[in-house]
């Protein structure tokens, strides 16, 4: 049933970004990498209430406020109000309006970091996401070696220098709107290299959707229920800046924040609590 949906949407989705994008040759139509092969998957089978599987899941906790460089308002923690499984095949993070540790909201953010990392292929997952101004969810990646902390070893890397790849992104105030990035040095924050894609009649809070990012040495391709909306290759980096995706395997993580400078702030009347239920993550790399 889930497939016969996902490849349902994919017919509906090419149509309407048609209509939005103007397709092309190159543009709006399903294509991607061949010859994939499966290294990792999750499909948050377990009991509801149980937590995510620990040997390749890590959890941040703490304070997103100037915490995590963004101004975020919310707690990191690893409780199942956060974050757990359904028990219907699904991996849910919860944000919450309530005070914990000095700040006014509460959510999750896990990484594979160190436990799952991978170089080029493809990187994807299937999940519903949250909405509500000053609502922020991500899936996205990070590459493996970066610096975590002032005293790390010195063979880690600072952000942006380690290169980010966002996948998802989504303020919820607009949530018919899914963003997908790089950041490196040069082009990060405020100036990362961004592509958007618009749904037509439908909300990215409404059902479930596939993100997917196809990552080469060349360009890294965004998709949407299996429709390429974007393409970001070495020559859309500004000039004079390197590309830092050649260099390492990264991470992936899935979270939702409250409030922070990308998606502003929350009012007294985002409804909360908010829920990303995530059917799956996989990756794949790219076969011989």
């Amino acid at each position: 049933m889930k497939l016969k949906n996902i490849i349902l949407k994919s017919i509906a989705y090419s149509f309407a970004l048609c209509m939005v994008w103007s397709c092309n040759e190159d543009e709006g139509t399903d294509i991607g990498l061949a010859n994939l092969n499966l290294v990792f998957e999750d499909n948050f089978d377990g009991e509801a209430g149980q937590s995510i599987n620990t040997d390749v899941w890590n959890f941040d906790i703490g304070t997103g406020q100037n915490g995590w460089g963004n101004q975020e308002l919310q707690y990191y923690t690893d409780r199942p109000e956060n974050v757990s499984l359904d028990g219907e095949g699904n991996m849910v993070i919860t944000a919450r309006r309530e005070v914990f540790q000095g700040s006014p909201f509460t959510s999750a953010r896990i990484n594979t970091k160190d436990k799952i990392e991978q170089k080029y292929g493809r990187f994807e997952t299937r999940l519903k996401a949250p909405g509500g101004r000053g609502v922020w969810p991500a899936f996205w990646m990070l590459g493996a070696n970066i610096e975590t902390e002032p005293d790390d070893d010195p063979a880690t890397i600072a952000w942006p220098f380690v290169g980010e790849i966002d996948v998802l992104e989504m303020r919820g105030q607009e949530p018919f709107k899914s963003i997908g990035s790089i950041h490196g040095p040069g082009y990060s924050g405020g100036g990362a290299i961004s592509g958007e894609f618009d749904l037509v009649d439908d909300r990215f809070d409404a059902g479930f959707h596939v993100f997917t990012v196809d990552w080469t040495p060349d360009y890294i391709d965004y998709f949407i229920d299996g429709v390429r909306f974007n393409r970001i290759s070495k020559e859309d980096i500004p000039a004079g800046t390197d590309w830092v995706f050649d260099d390492q395997p990264f991470f992936v993580l899935l979270n939702v924040a409250v409030g922070g400078s990308f998606v502003g702030f929350p009012v007294d009347s985002t409804p909360l609590p908010q829920r990303m239920i995530v059917d799956y993550v996989r990756i794949y790399e790219i076969g011989e």
